[in-house]
């Protein structure tokens, strides 16, 4: 069986989410397409407290000794899914970074280039003069 405040704890970790999740929405803090992970997952917790009997099944078919260990297993399991995905996402991100960067010092490299050709030929016309 699982417990009763651990179906509370559920219940109030998802309500918790789901109040920040939308807040920092609101605020452009976080994009909607990540906010939808965190509701979805949220949204589970609700379901696996008011439905105890889904996790305790669960916990039975997989050889789990209580719903209480499977539910920990599951959170875990989900929150490093998130890490490693955020993980390669960061690792893109930072690789565009650098192509950034580099394409903006070959961009001011250029007009710089071109600004001292440009003032060469002006002192050449000033002496010329």
């Amino acid at each position: 069986m699982l417990p009763f405040y651990l179906r509370i704890l559920l219940v109030a970790g998802a309500v918790l989410a789901l109040v920040v999740v939308g807040r920092q929405v609101r605020r452009q803090k976080i994009l909607v397409e990540d906010a939808v992970f965190w509701v979805v997952l949220a949204a589970i917790f609700i379901v696996l407290a008011v439905f105890p009997g889904i996790a305790i099944e669960l916990a039975h078919a997989l050889g789990f000794m209580s719903a209480s260990n499977f539910v920990y297993l599951a959170i875990i399991v989900l929150l490093l899914w998130k890490v490693f995905t955020n993980s390669g996402e960061i690792s893109r991100l930072k690789t565009r970074v650098n192509e950034l960067a580099q394409e903006v010092a070959l961009a001011h490299k250029d007009d710089a280039g071109a600004d001292g050709a440009a003032d060469a030929r002006a002192r050449e016309a000033e002496r010329d003069a």
